[in-house]
């Protein structure tokens, strides 16, 4: 089964000259999610991971089911304002101004073994946000796992030199 089969092309989402990928097709068929999890399971191998994290909102799709194959927490990573305890903050810089993203402030432990997930790697705004906020709680993030790579956007360069792991790239 090719993956790529159920990624769709959106021309001019959300705006004029952006070739938007849509997972939504990939998410409708049940053998597609078998098989994207599975490969997610073994671009992990033998990891040891305490917590999943995922990235608002797609991200929680797939960070929640690796949770529970893992065996391990599932945290989430919301824009800010949309999570009701006690939370850490981290801003990030967009094509035009900037954006924050929160986590609570119990969700990592010190040591904590971590898997950061979301949908798409694009200019990595979003997840090396992420990755900061779960090392500014003590978590230690051991891979970062995408479905999808926009290459030419060099996201995986804002991660550092965390180990990057995406399923599909365009």
């Amino acid at each position: 089964m090719n993956l790529n089969e159920y990624i769709r092309d959106i021309v001019d989402f959300p705006k004029p000259g952006i070739m938007y990928k849509d997972i939504t097709p990939l998410l409708q068929h049940p053998d597609a999610l078998k098989k994207t999890l599975a490969e997610f399971k073994a671009g992990i191998g033998e990891l040891q991971i305490d917590k999943v994290v995922g990235i608002e909102s797609r991200g929680f799709i797939f960070a929640s089911m690796l949770a529970v194959e893992l065996h391990a927490g599932f945290v989430m990573v919301r824009k800010a304002n949309k999570l009701p305890y006690k939370t850490l903050a981290e801003t990030y810089s967009l094509e035009y101004g900037q954006d924050q993203v929160e986590i609570h402030q119990d969700a990592i432990k010190k040591g904590d073994r971590v898997l950061l997930h979301d949908d798409v790697l694009a200019t990595g705004g979003t997840a090396s946000a992420a990755l900061r906020l779960i090392e500014r709680l003590g978590g230690e993030v051991v891979q970062c796992n995408f479905l999808l790579e926009l290459v030419n956007l060099e996201g995986r360069k804002r991660l550092g030199e965390k180990e990057v792991y995406s399923l599909l790239s365009y």
